[in-house]
């Protein structure tokens, strides 16, 4: 196992035409990503709240939070995104990741698609539906 960096496209919105495309470490386990501030400014992107983080160190730090619009292969969603400082590393959140509908797969380090599930929703001719008509 290592590490595992890909190439995301990142925009304001669906409908922007203006995009980066930005290489990314997966950090599975952080619930946001981080970009930096100066590409998202740099897209149009704007903060709407500040939020403290407590990093592996035990330290805390404050950064400002918006939202972006990622695509990877064809497939795209919006999610939360951290603007990062100086010395932030891009990272690719959770978040990020379902809203992709991806997950890591840690042993061939590759992202793949995710099986989706939605529950309280039964097949139309499901036995279960006649029971609650």
């Amino acid at each position: 196992m290592g590490l595992t960096y890909v190439d995301i496209l990142i925009k304001k919105s669906y409908e922007d035409r203006d995009s980066q495309v930005v290489t990314f470490m997966i950090d599975s386990g952080a619930v946001y990503s981080v970009v930096n501030r100066k590409v998202l400014e740099s897209l149009g992107i704007k903060a709407h709240r500040k939020k403290s983080f407590i990093l592996a160190d035990g330290s805390k730090v404050e950064r400002e939070i918006g939202d972006a619009y990622f695509e990877y292969k064809g497939v795209g969603g919006a999610a939360p995104v951290i603007f990062g400082e100086k010395n932030d590393i891009n990272l690719l959140g959770s978040t990020t990741l379902e809203a992709l509908e991806l997950i890591l797969d840690p042993f061939q380090r590759e992202l793949r698609p995710m099986t989706l599930t939605l529950v309280g929703v039964y097949p139309r001719y499901s036995p279960r539906n006649r029971e609650r008509k």
